[in-house]
């Protein structure tokens, strides 16, 4: 039992450590354009150029590559067609975001 014990507790660290933001999910080539009338096809077409985070302050957050395939993934499965919000966890790196999860709201 007191191997697991410790074990268990190490396994909780990164999700302790992890912070989140919220904002608007946009390509990195359209984030300084119209965010509410931006839309999803938009953003699947531009993908290659990768995804951020547009916080409500106007300040975007890049995401790292992890967090472009994970954005990629939210947006072909998401029904919404535009100003699409999300909240990402994860950590800074910078000014990038080593996300660790996104969810489209």
């Amino acid at each position: 039992m007191r191997r697991f014990l410790p074990l268990s507790l190490f396994a909780l660290l990164p999700a302790v450590g992890a912070d989140s933001w919220s904002g608007t999910v946009v390509d990195v080539m359209c984030k300084g354009k119209d965010l509410a009338g931006h839309t999803r096809q938009c953003a699947l077409n531009c993908a290659k150029g990768g995804f951020g985070l547009v916080l409500p302050d106007g300040k975007f957050l890049k995401f790292n590559e992890t967090g472009n395939a994970k954005a990629l993934a939210a947006l072909k499965n998401s029904t919404k067609e535009k100003d699409i919000k999300a909240k990402v966890s994860g950590k800074m790196d910078g000014e990038i975001i080593q996300v660790e999860t996104i969810e489209i709201q």
